[in-house]
């Protein structure tokens, strides 16, 4: 035998005993196990990564109803907001429309009475003078204790009528 033959034979030789050892002392079944506790691991991981991802998707489907129901309660609060401005702005026109008629009328009768006042005074002055003509001219004609009757007469009369 040469020496590369009796180098290969001993490299045999340490190899069955190596495996023999290895088989003895039970690595394969080590190996397994781990390979196994590895592989149930990696089992429940998935099974967990499932399990966080159905989650999510239950939560995303939660949040996506909650924020249409929020929008819609949004949309509703405007559309409110809307009719009550509208509803505020037409009673605000509505007042201010009777303000302005109030305020008219009350023009009109302050107006009104001042004519009938004005008339009233310009009849009072006009019977006043017509009064003071009347006594001047009777005067110059009469004797003063007829004129003084005619006058009584005269203004009982002009009393009357304008009461």
């Amino acid at each position: 035998m040469d020496a590369t033959s009796l180098a290969t034979l001993w490299a045999t030789i340490a190899l069955i005993i190596f495996l023999g050892v290895a088989i003895y002392i039970k690595v394969p079944g080590m190996v397994a196990k781990a390979l196994d506790a590895r592989a149930a691991r990696i089992s429940n991981e998935l099974d967990e990564a499932r399990r966080l991802r159905e989650e999510a998707q239950q939560l995303l489907g939660q949040y996506q109803r909650k924020r249409k129901e929020a929008e819609q309660e949004a949309a509703d609060i405007v559309a409110a907001a809307k009719r009550e401005a509208e509803i505020l702005a037409a009673d605000a026109h509505q007042k201010t429309e009777d303000y302005v008629a109030r305020r008219t009328a009350l023009a009109e009768q302050k107006i009104g009475q001042a004519e009938r006042d004005a008339v009233a005074e310009v009849r009072a002055s006009a019977v006043d003078i017509a009064v003071e003509a009347a006594r001047t001219l009777l005067a110059g004609k009469i004797d003063a204790k007829a004129g003084a009757d005619l006058f009584q007469a005269s203004l009982q009369d002009v009393r009357s009528k304008l009461n």
